[in-house]
């Protein structure tokens, strides 16, 4: 009996039996091989998206420490403002006591010890961020300055300072206490 025979009697000979498994065995493997594929394509997709949210994390956190850093800093130079604040009555008193002797017109030695305390007070202030605000003369700010009263002074222009009644000061670039000032 041949091969042919065989194939007539609805056998299966080994040969053919062996194709038939190898040729369904392409099919499965080349369906599994695109399974494979697909998983690895989704996990790929998933490391990529999980390594953009961990250098968004780093990007994140790098800000926040930039962002501590310079409040830190901020607090530190600002610290001060508390004392300066108390401070500036007694410059205001002593200014007050330097004009009053000046029109008193007598105690020079006094007035000379009051004047070089308040410029003692003031370098050391300054050294420590305090600027005096002059405005005398110029237009009206309400950022900086405080008005209390309007005066006719027809020398001078509309909404000008034409007084002033205490200074005003800058601790580094903050405003502290705007000018008192009259217009």
């Amino acid at each position: 009996m041949d091969e042919t025979e065989k194939k007539g009697n609805g056998k299966i000979s080994p040969e053919q039996s062996v194709l038939e498994r190898e040729a369904g065995g392409e099919e499965s493997s080349v369906s599994e091989l695109d399974t494979l594929r697909q998983q690895l394509a989704a996990k790929e997709l998933e490391a990529k998206e999980n390594h953009d949210r961990y250098l968004r994390q780093v990007a994140e956190l790098e800000n926040f420490r930039k962002r501590m850093a310079r409040e830190q800093a901020e607090a530190i130079r600002y610290a001060n403002e508390k004392l300066m604040r108390d401070l500036l009555p007694t410059l205001d008193n002593l200014e007050r006591a330097v004009e009053h002797a000046k029109a008193a017109g007598n105690g020079k030695p006094l007035l000379e010890g009051i004047e070089m305390v308040l410029r003692g007070l003031l370098e050391a202030l300054s050294r420590h961020g305090l600027t005096q605000i002059s405005t005398l003369g110029e237009v009206f700010d309400p950022e900086k300055h405080e008005a209390m009263a309007q005066v006719e002074a027809p020398e001078s222009a509309p909404n000008t300072v034409v007084e002033e009644h205490h200074k005003g000061y800058y601790l580094f670039d903050r405003l502290l206490r705007p000018t008192l000032v009259s217009l």
